[in-house]
């Protein structure tokens, strides 16, 4: 609920701002640090105890792939198309992280995962094309 309702938001505000994709992403990145940073604030001293390569695993993942790539690419769909034609697709991303599970991570391939994939795929094209 909260990211289409954000998805709303961060659309008007590139249009009535006339800001670039990438602006849109730092000003909302420079919003949740304040936001997070605090929320997060008791936990910073088990930082260390995590390890470099689950810091890693965070820096790729999270900073890199979702954070940077996967937001440029949201924020040039939403300036440039509908909502109700990008959040669909955008909103893929149980599909992929259903996948790397059973593929990566060894989670078995069930029939409810299954079928929630296919559902998923058919609404996703029943709202897009």
């Amino acid at each position: 609920m909260a990211w289409g309702i954000g998805g709303y938001f961060e659309k008007k505000g590139l249009h009535l701002g006339g800001l670039s994709p990438q602006m849109g992403i730092t000003i909302r990145t420079a919003a949740a640090l304040l936001i997070l940073g605090a929320v997060s604030f008791p936990q910073w001293k088990n930082l260390p105890q995590a390890g470099p390569k689950a810091i890693l695993m965070m820096v790729i993942g999270g900073g890199i792939v979702a954070g940077s790539i996967g937001m440029l690419c949201f924020y040039a769909a939403i300036k440039g198309a509908p909502l109700n034609r990008v959040m669909p697709i955008a909103f893929t991303s149980p599909l992929f992280g259903a996948l790397m599970g059973i593929i990566f991570g060894g989670e078995p391939l069930t029939l409810k995962t299954a079928l929630g994939t296919l559902m998923t795929i058919i609404g996703i094209v029943v709202l897009t094309v």
